[in-house]
């Protein structure tokens, strides 16, 4: 590590002193004087051209072709049947005697 941080700065001494270049100085030369230059006066406008002929239409590209159709999924399995349920606990048999008639009471008129 020691060794690469010095060899690093021994190349950056060499590379930013190799810049180093003494400036050379040249004399301006004298301006010359410019040269005289005809300008044409514009004359009258030409006739307009002839229409240029109608642009041809290109060709229609291909048609793509079609993607084929995916596959069919499997079918789901079948649940399974449930446990049957237990059977209830029987009741005590009925005791004999007299019977109760409930009646209901009669609607209110209107």
């Amino acid at each position: 590590m020691k060794t690469s941080i010095v060899v690093a700065a021994a190349v950056a001494v060499l590379a930013l002193s190799a810049c180093d270049r003494p400036t050379v100085v040249v004399p301006a030369a004298p301006p010359t004087p410019p040269a005289a230059v005809n300008v044409p006066v514009p004359g009258p406008a030409g006739p307009q051209g002839a229409p240029g002929a109608p642009a041809e239409k290109g060709d229609t590209g291909a048609t793509g072709a079609t993607g084929s159709t995916g596959a069919m999924g499997s079918t789901g399995s079948t649940g399974s049947t449930g446990m049957m349920g237990a059977d209830g606990a029987k009741g005590d048999k009925g005791k004999t005697g007299d019977t109760i008639v409930v009646v209901p009471a009669p609607a209110p008129q209107r």
